[in-house]
């Protein structure tokens, strides 16, 4: 029992650590953000580039065939 006592506070204060920093947080944040991005950005360019293949051989677009609107006046 006396073994249990002394042992509980002994583990409660091993569990308590130091919490990172402000600095060190917002710089792993901005690392994950920038990683994020440039993953983002290269999705894009995958995406840019197989549209372009893909639109390759088509005709352009044609003019839409009815007048522009009215003003009303």
């Amino acid at each position: 029992m006396r073994a249990a006592a002394l042992l509980v506070p002994l583990l409660l204060l091993a569990a308590c650590k130091d919490e990172p920093r402000f600095e060190e947080r917002y710089d792993k944040a901005a690392k994950e953000i920038e990683a994020r991005a440039k993953a983002m950005d290269a999705d894009i360019a995958k995406s840019d580039a197989a549209a372009a293949a893909a639109s390759e051989g088509l005709q352009p677009a044609a003019k839409p065939s009815n007048a522009p609107p009215s003003s009303g006046e």
